[in-house]
């Protein structure tokens, strides 16, 4: 297949085939022009519904596979001499497992010293939880993220899966592996990136330990300024079931709020008293149910009032912003987010070809990296 070229052109990937964070972060790698080659289970060890699955997943764009049973020996050897020509190995197994394969960091960095060596976890290599399985869900609980995410008196809702496996888990990995690249360049030495989930998602949510830390920030649920308590941060219903979202923080910004609801602020429950924020919600959940959400687009179209209508994901696409930008693209038929960010030395984001079928690609992996 053609790769796509980009900032990592020229940079060899060799992913151990798991789930979720690991994935994707070898997917934004070869967004960016990473060759990534997928170590796929053999053919012994899928079914077709599996083969099936595997080829429909785009989150596997823009690698080539290479089925490798880790646990015979010659698909061992084939592997560690795919390692040690790589310049990027990623794994998300649970600790010690690759280890116990025999192509865990120190038997690859032995062969390649100049080896990145990126390991995708939940808990961590070590630590009371680390051989536990676990979800976003889980990560986002213990490290606080999850209560955060809830209104009082409600349960919390979990934020998809964007917080612990992505903005946590394979941004920091693919964060790492990049950091560690950059480092080789001038030391010449590869090393392990150890990127867990619960080490990332605190990170992550770094604004909001912030504003703890000034007192600006309540361990009880409501009352604080980004979790939905804030009237002037929320969500509202308009008539025909469509709903808008309100960001409107910053005085300048509230002030069009209030204009382009017709508001005045003297009339209305005052927001800097959070006592107020119950009524003043009322105010403003009353006023968005007049009229639909297209009719409030068009209101606030162009305004800083910080006002938008919330698509769905079938909508998202056509806004015409976002078509302006082509965030949201398709490819062979399937709509997807566009590589992201963009480079002025390289021409706009395009997603990398579709995902392939295990070991769709085992010659010309073979012959380009071993030579055989």
């Amino acid at each position: 297949m053609t790769r796509t070229q980009g900032p990592l052109a020229g940079i060899r990937v060799l992913e151990l085939a798991s789930i979720g964070p690991g994935p994707h972060a070898a997917m934004l790698l070869a967004d960016l022009g990473a060759d990534v080659v997928r170590a796929d289970r053999p053919a012994s060890a899928r079914s077709s519904l599996e083969d099936d699955a595997s080829a429909g997943q785009w989150l596997l764009r823009g690698r080539r596979s290479i089925a490798l049973d880790l646990k015979a020996p010659a698909d061992l050897a084939t592997a560690l001499d795919l390692a040690a020509r790589a310049d990027v190995l990623i794994e998300g197994y649970r600790p010690g497992v690759a280890e116990r394969l025999g192509i865990g960091p120190d038997e690859c960095l032995a062969r390649n010293p100049r080896l990145v060596y990126g390991r995708m976890t939940g808990w961590g290599q070590e630590g009371p939880r680390a051989q536990q399985a676990g979800h976003d869900i889980n990560y986002l609980a213990l490290t606080g993220g999850l209560f955060t995410t809830g209104r009082a008196g409600e349960r919390p809702v979990p934020p998809l899966n964007m917080v612990a496996d992505v903005a946590g888990g394979s941004m920091m990995l693919a964060l790492g592996v990049v950091s560690a690249l950059v480092e080789r360049a001038t030391t010449g030495r590869g090393q392990v990136v150890d990127a867990a989930m619960v080490d990332g998602t605190p990170a992550a949510m770094q604004m909001i330990w912030s504003l703890r830390g000034q007192g600006r920030w309540s361990d009880a649920r409501g009352g604080n300024l980004l979790d939905g308590s804030n009237p002037s941060y929320d969500t509202y219903e308009c008539a025909g079931g469509g709903y808008v979202a309100v960001g409107a923080l910053e005085p300048q910004f509230y002030a069009q709020l209030l204009a382009g609801l017709g508001l005045e602020a003297d009339r209305i429950p005052d927001r800097a008293d959070p006592q107020q924020w119950p009524a003043l919600r009322e105010v403003f959940a009353a006023r968005f149910a007049q009229r639909s959400r297209d009719e409030w687009a068009r209101v606030f179209e162009g305004t800083d009032a910080c006002v938008t209508p919330v698509l769905t994901l079938a909508e998202a696409r056509a806004e015409p912003h976002m078509a302006h930008r082509g965030s949201i693209v398709v490819r062979d038929g399937v709509e997807q987010g566009a590589p992201a960010p963009r480079f002025s030395a390289h021409p706009g984001p395009r997603p990398t070809p579709a995902p392939p079928r295990p070991d769709a690609d085992r010659v010309a992996v073979l012959a380009e990296w071993l030579g055989e």
